[in-house]
């Protein structure tokens, strides 16, 4: 009989927390300068998860001292009526990040919007000036908006004492919040890790998984990563989500890329929820604290 063993729970609400009493210290630093970082968001329409979220965004900024701005406009509104808002924000010095609550309702070009966003306020770290910066920049210090969750998944590693160094890292799934951009950051020299990318078409998944030191789950396909395909000591950062509906019960059920039996199998293994998605909202707030901090010349 083998031996089973538990891996070590990466917690990304300790972790968070830990971000957000430093976050505090900072912005209080700001304040003392007469700078009160702003971080504004935009929500167009009522779905109710966006509202969710963005309340939950609010709620967490303003714990930790922030300005926080809250800018909704009905699901009819026009394309020119969504530019003038960003426009307006691009343009508001009380306003040092922001987001644009996505899903936008169909009739709206996303692209054009995102892009039109002010890049040094680009509170996601997901704008294609700053997604270029990244991809030139190797080796010098980074001064603009970092992709939140490829930042979370490694600051959730390595506050745990996890390094990265030298480690293979196999991502699952190609969307540009993580799977896209997460390489960027891994193969930058200060973190030195191995990346490959993979995702729902590549034909030998199980065999690039094997050879991981690191799973990162972000393709939402439930239970992509079989406990079979895992290293033994491996970590695994359960990132995808998908959603069904119970038959019995009606509600609505949350499930991970990771099947929950591969811990068993690996060393550390963050939850899902619980893990990498408080990580998140955590780092959206430190880009804009660090472009408060640029905009008030007190960068470190």
């Amino acid at each position: 009989m083998t031996e089973t063993t538990t891996a070590q729970i990466l917690d990304g609400k300790a972790t968070a927390a830990a971000i957000k009493a430093e976050l505090t210290e900072r912005v209080a630093a700001l304040k003392a300068k007469g700078v009160t970082p702003g971080i504004a968001t935009v929500l167009v329409g009522a779905d109710p998860a966006s509202q969710l979220y963005v309340s939950m965004k609010h709620k967490q900024s303003v714990q930790i001292g922030m300005n926080s701005i809250q800018r909704e406009l009905p699901a009819d509104a026009t394309q020119e009526q969504v530019e003038a808002l960003i426009d307006e924000l691009n343009a508001d010095p009380a306003c040092h990040g922001y987001i644009v609550q996505l899903p936008l309702p169909k009739h709206l070009d996303t692209d054009a919007i995102l892009e039109r966003i002010d890049p040094a306020k680009d509170a996601d770290g997901l704008h294609p000036t700053n997604l270029g910066r990244l991809v030139l920049n190797v080796n010098k210090k980074i001064t603009t908006p970092l992709p939140c969750t490829p930042r979370g998944v490694i600051e959730l590693l390595e506050r745990n004492g996890y390094s990265l160094a030298g480690k293979h890292v196999v991502v699952v799934g190609r969307g540009v919040t993580i799977g896209r951009s997460i390489g960027l950051l891994l193969t930058r020299r200060d973190v030195n890790a191995t990346v490959t990318l993979t995702h729902t078409g590549t034909t030998n998944l199980s065999e690039l998984l094997k050879q991981a030191d690191v799973i990162v789950g972000a393709a939402g396909v439930k239970h992509i990563v079989k406990p079979a395909d895992v290293k033994p000591g491996a970590a695994l950062l359960d990132v995808g989500v998908t959603r069904e509906t119970d038959a019995e019960t009606g509600k609505s059920r949350v499930y991970g890329d990771i099947d929950p039996a591969a811990a068993e199998v690996a060393g550390w293994i963050s939850p899902n929820p619980g893990g990498v998605g408080p990580m998140t909202v955590a780092l959206l707030m430190t880009n804009v604290v660090e472009a408060a901090e640029r905009a008030a010349g007190t960068a470190g």
